[in-house]
């Protein structure tokens, strides 16, 4: 592994260890789960509910999930992308920016192995398309995951450059926990593929090329290490649930946390 390459590396893991310090920082489950079947005989479909509820409170629980199975996503065939007039997610590059098409990085055979399997998943589900002609280009990296699996990554460095940071504010942690005061039943949602269920804007997809062995690709969607995707999603969440955020929702990004102060009150 290069210098540079270790330090994208160090990068990705740094931001990792941030975010799990940040879910440390916020309501944690303080019991077990159980993991309940929404359709009967497909155990993939599943979710998980409190050990401790009451009989009562858990049969409500159930039925109430199960009566609103549309919400849930299984695979990135189960939603559409979100609605172009609603958000669409902007680079905004600098038009005296220098353009920059990174040289084509060279891996070993496993990697390049674990990139032509992911490119084929984004290609199958519309996430990328392969172009040409681009005038940005960006390389992939390959970093590792626990467990000793990897995950391919965009190395966005100097587009990141190029573009301005958005100011729009992340919601604070200590408020978040403190709003939860007084509140005794919890349900925690993380939106699945959140940040590819939002398109980019279409005059900014080709700056979003990257290179591989077997050719040339950009995003159609937000994908995750793009310059402000994070304030991009939480305008996103703060727009559809701006009745909600604040009373009995809290958001930061993709993570969504529903809270009551009584047991059968319903979110």
């Amino acid at each position: 592994m290069s210098d540079y390459q270790e330090q994208l590396t160090n990068n990705y893991q740094e931001a990792e260890e941030s975010k799990k310090m940040r879910m440390m920082e916020r309501i944690e489950p303080v019991e077990e789960h159980k993991e309940i079947e929404l359709v009967l005989d497909e155990p993939e479909k599943t979710t998980r509910i409190g050990s401790r509820l009451s009989a009562r409170m858990e049969t409500l629980a159930i039925e109430f999930l199960r009566k609103n199975m549309d919400v849930f996503a299984w695979n990135p065939s189960d939603f559409k992308g979100i609605n172009l007039e609603i958000i669409v997610h902007r680079l905004n590059v600098d038009p005296q920016a220098k353009l920059v098409k990174q040289k084509k990085r060279s891996f070993g055979i496993e990697h390049t192995r674990i990139i032509e399997e992911e490119v084929e998943k984004l290609l199958k589900v519309g996430y990328v398309v392969q172009v040409q002609y681009t005038k940005w280009l960006s390389n992939v990296v390959v970093v590792p995951k626990v467990a000793g699996k990897w995950r391919m990554c965009m190395d966005f460095t100097d587009m990141k450059k190029a573009c301005p940071k958005d100011p729009y504010p992340l919601p604070w942690i200590d408020f978040l926990i403190d709003s939860t005061a007084g509140c005794s039943l919890f349900s925690m949602m993380d939106a699945y593929q959140g940040y590819h269920q939002i398109f980019m804007a279409e005059e900014d997809r080709d700056k979003t090329s990257f290179i591989t062995e077997n050719g040339i690709y950009c995003y159609n969607v937000m994908s995750f290490g793009i310059k402000n995707a994070g304030a991009t999603y939480q305008k996103f969440v703060n727009k559809i649930f701006k009745d909600l955020v604040g009373k009995t929702m809290e958001v930061y990004v993709d993570d969504m946390l529903m809270k009551s102060k009584e047991e059968e009150e319903e979110h």
